[in-house]
């Protein structure tokens, strides 16, 4: 698949790196917001500083203009949620990820014990593929590297990456590391692709598999959450230029 073509600093016609992805026509949200009731698709609200809290979105009131999410009441990582300045919400259909900021979030408590989240009813809302980015491998020479805290462990880790596109990596775990499971976000992670192309994200473990029997690791499929614009631009760059390399490489052998 081809990478969807986005501007450069030098192009005369400049616009946000998210338009691509970014809807902001009202019937098209409530629809995509609606899908999500009646899939019963768990989002997980997250907040910058690390807290997040998974939960489902059970009504869409449009007349109010607002969302409202379930909730348990006894749920340590809630209060830390609602005492954040800002968040956002992460959630799949199919295979498609769907990203909104959540404003106003506030704690409802109804009759008979039951309790909600609300928020303001977004006025845009993001949609990624999941797997819809053209993925690439690095070029031979120093391989690129992710560095992280591991948060259990608490060591400094520096992982090499086996590929990257615009919107996740995989990552090589050596074995006599402790292991990181599906769903572990990882905060402050220094990509270092290139001499060009360093930037720090959120990366969100989604899936950890073997690669061979003669492997020194396994490979960890990551998502790369909250990307800035400038980092985003940074990195579709990347993954152009090292397309287009593969391409004449694989032309100039005989």
């Amino acid at each position: 698949m081809e990478t969807m073509p986005m501007p450069l600093p030098d192009e005369p016609q400049q616009r946000s790196s998210l338009d691509d992805f970014r809807i902001a026509d009202p019937f098209e949200i409530l629809a995509l917001l609606r899908q999500m009731v009646e899939a019963r698709v768990l989002l997980t609200i997250a907040t910058p500083r690390g807290a997040s809290y998974t939960t489902t979105l059970w009504e869409v009131d449009r007349s109010r203009k607002v969302l409202r999410f379930s909730a348990d009441r006894l749920d340590n990582q809630l209060e830390q949620v609602l005492d954040a300045d800002d968040a956002v919400a992460v959630g799949y259909l199919d295979s498609v990820k769907v990203q909104f900021d959540v404003e106003g979030l506030v704690h409802v408590h109804g009759a008979g014990g039951q309790s909600a989240l609300n928020c303001t009813l977004p006025q845009e809302l993001f949609r990624f593929q999941r797997r819809g980015s053209y993925r690439v491998r690095p070029l031979l020479g120093a391989p690129p590297t992710a560095k992280l805290s591991h948060p259990e462990a608490g060591a400094l880790l520096e992982l090499r990456v086996l590929d990257v596109s615009v919107a996740g990596l995989a990552l090589l775990l050596p074995h006599d590391v402790p292991p990181l499971h599906p769903g572990t976000l990882l905060h402050d992670v220094l990509i270092d692709l290139d001499a060009d192309t360093r930037f720090t994200a959120s990366v969100r473990v989604v899936h950890v598999t073997a690669i061979n029997q003669d492997a020194q690791g396994v490979r960890l499929g990551c998502e790369i959450e909250r990307l800035s614009g400038e980092a985003l631009r940074a990195l579709q760059r990347y993954v152009d230029l090292t397309q287009r390399r593969r391409r004449l490489m694989a032309q100039d052998k005989p």
